[in-house]
């Protein structure tokens, strides 16, 4: 499907990373990874400035997010990773692309009508706390994509806009000059990944506080697996393993047989809450098992990792350079 795309993903270092985002970010785009004719892979640390202004909290979101990529089989010989301040084209495409960006459409963007709703029912100001990084976050977007010829970027459904508004940017300014100056990139989404319910039912987010964190210790794993909203049921009441939370989760992590095996516990009253609780938590250790001692040694000795990214920003910046010179040289008229 992408063997003759160039491809961009992006995470943010901005928390831990759960469960959730494991199954339905991280494993997709390492696969991608190995699929495209390009992959192209970056840590969003200028875009988490704008609500992380704490160094040592962003350095160490930032260590994090590169050494569980890494740990959960990023191939950097396959995939170009890099931090984006590594590269200062970035910025300079950003401040070319403003001058063909039309204010509505940061407007309309979800990011800021999100924080707009917040303050109007807190009573504030319309724009109380919105910083101009936050207002203009779909422009550096659309520079991270522009810049490497970007034909494919896999993102959630609420983050379509973003490669929309990409396209928008790139469209006018191709049409101002009258030439294909910028790729319009397309949007992915993998329709195919399950919700994974968090500890209270509703979808697993940092923002609910009900999320199981990828690598946690296996005690505060044990804790959190089960601390999962179960009803009084006794065992031996047959029950329907669709409208068991414990159940939903775990067929997100367990194999199809693993899964029968529960099903058939739930059904005919064999399995109780305690036990299947126990599996799920065996499930998350058994799949998180080698990325996690991976995990731990790229933390441990993360002057490998920094090496990795600055080899990953020296492949990244002649091609953003490439986009700059060819923006500059229409613009300027050079």
């Amino acid at each position: 499907m992408f063997e003759d795309k160039i491809v961009l993903t992006g995470v943010k270092p901005t928390g831990h990373p759960h469960l959730a985002n494991y199954l339905g970010a991280i494993k997709p785009a390492i696969a991608m990874g190995k699929q495209a004719k390009q992959h192209n892979m970056f840590i969003a640390d200028y875009h988490a400035i704008n609500a992380v202004k704490d160094p040592a909290v962003l350095q160490q979101g930032i260590k994090e997010i590169a050494c569980i990529y890494l740990a959960c089989g990023l191939d950097t010989d396959k995939s170009i990773f890099y931090r984006q301040s590594d590269i200062p084209e970035i910025p300079e495409i950003t401040t070319i692309l403003y001058a063909y960006t039309p204010k509505g459409l940061m407007n309309k963007s979800h990011a800021y009508k999100a924080s707009v709703d917040k303050n109007r029912e807190a009573g504030k100001p319309d724009d109380d706390g919105i910083n101009m990084g936050l207002y203009t976050y779909p422009t550096l977007m659309a520079a991270d994509i522009l810049a490497f010829d970007t034909d494919v970027v896999p993102v959630g459904k609420d983050q379509v806009q973003h490669v929309e508004i990409a396209r928008d940017i790139a469209g006018a300014i191709n049409a101002h000059y009258n030439k294909p100056l910028l790729k319009q990139p397309e949007f992915s989404v993998e329709e195919n990944i399950a919700l994974i319910p968090g500890l209270d039912g509703r979808k697993m987010s940092k923002s609910y506080g009900n999320v199981i964190p990828l690598f946690a210790e296996p005690k505060e794993l044990k804790k959190l697996v089960f601390a999962i909203q179960t009803d009084s049921r006794p065992m031996e009441e047959p029950k329907d393993p669709e409208g068991i939370l414990v159940y939903q989760i775990y067929k997100a992590v367990a194999s199809v047989a693993k899964q029968q095996e529960m099903a058939e516990g739930l059904k005919q009253g064999k399995l109780g809450y305690g036990h299947i609780k126990n599996m799920l938590l065996d499930a998350i250790l058994e799949e998180t098992k080698e990325s996690r001692e991976k995990y731990e040694y790229y933390m441990s000795h993360f002057s490998e990792v920094e090496g990795l990214l600055e080899n990953g920003a020296a492949k990244a910046r002649p091609l953003a350079r490439r986009t700059l010179e060819r923006l500059k040289d229409a613009v300027f008229g050079r």
